[in-house]
């Protein structure tokens, strides 16, 4: 039986990365040959080390095998410093913006199904939003002031919510192949802030709501969630989630935190 060779680049990146990278290997080299897979793995450097070390956190050689040789890569951890270090720029948002990874795809699901079954999947959109890291900070009449620069375009959206459509179909035909009754239909939750982010905010769920609206997506039910109502409902009635759809900052926030319903 002929195996499908992939090429997968290991990042441990910095502190808990070195543990988690190694123990990633293991399973996919575990896994079964009904899997028609074998891997090759490209020992790669990035991280806060690597700056301290280099004066760059993401050498160009780490960029190129991704881009021109990798299929995918595993990425273990950044010990980025809360404080500013000059020079210093995150390799994770520097990989988004230079391999272009629009959708950060984060499931959510509970092994456990007491005391409720968790099984969504939050839709990131990263390489926009406020994580753009143009900021400035400048002397006003009382003092200094920082402003940052939130960024939404018509083109992220579409992708996104394109993304998060096709991940909703293809969940529900899932449940229709393993259930022996009616599954409940595909459903996205678009989060947003629009009510008081008018332009960006509103931008991201106009465009969202229009691309889920096509046709290729009638079976999908569309609601809205405001980000803060969204975070309490997320926590209290988690088993209702599909599929959320969000900008940057909100699915970086929502995703993490949702880890908390599965531990």
């Amino acid at each position: 039986m002929a195996l499908r060779t992939l090429k997968i680049g290991l990042i441990p990146g910095d502190g808990i990365g070195k543990e988690i990278i190694p123990t990633g290997r293991r399973i996919l080299e575990a896994l079964p040959n009904s899997a028609k897979l074998k891997f090759e793995f490209i020992n790669l450097k990035a991280g806060f080390e690597v700056f301290e070390e280099t004066g760059t956190a993401l050498p160009e050689t780490t960029l190129q095998a991704l881009r021109d040789y990798c299929h995918g890569a595993l990425f273990g951890a950044v010990s980025s410093p809360t404080r500013a270090v000059r020079g210093y720029s995150s390799p994770i948002v520097d990989l988004r913006k230079r391999l272009d990874l629009y959708a950060n795809i984060r499931p959510v699901k509970n092994v456990h199904t007491e005391p409720k079954a968790i099984d969504m999947v939050i839709v990131r959109e990263n390489t926009e939003d406020l994580y753009i890291k143009e900021e400035r900070t400048f002397d006003g009449p009382q003092g200094k002031i920082a402003e940052a620069t939130k960024r939404i375009s018509e083109l992220a959206c579409f992708r996104i919510g394109s993304i998060a459509g096709e991940i909703a179909m293809r969940r529900h035909e899932n449940r229709l192949r393993r259930a022996l009754i009616k599954a409940k239909a595909p459903r996205v939750t678009i989060t947003h802030k629009s009510n008081v982010l008018t332009q960006t905010d509103g931008l991201f769920r106009q465009i969202v709501e229009q691309t889920l609206n096509d046709e290729k997506f009638a079976t999908v039910e569309i609601e809205e969630q405001i980000v803060d109502s969204m975070v309490y409902k997320l926590f209290r009635q988690p088993q209702n989630y599909d599929v959320i759809v969000a900008p940057n900052l909100y699915g970086d926030i929502l995703s993490d935190g949702a880890a908390a319903l599965c531990s």
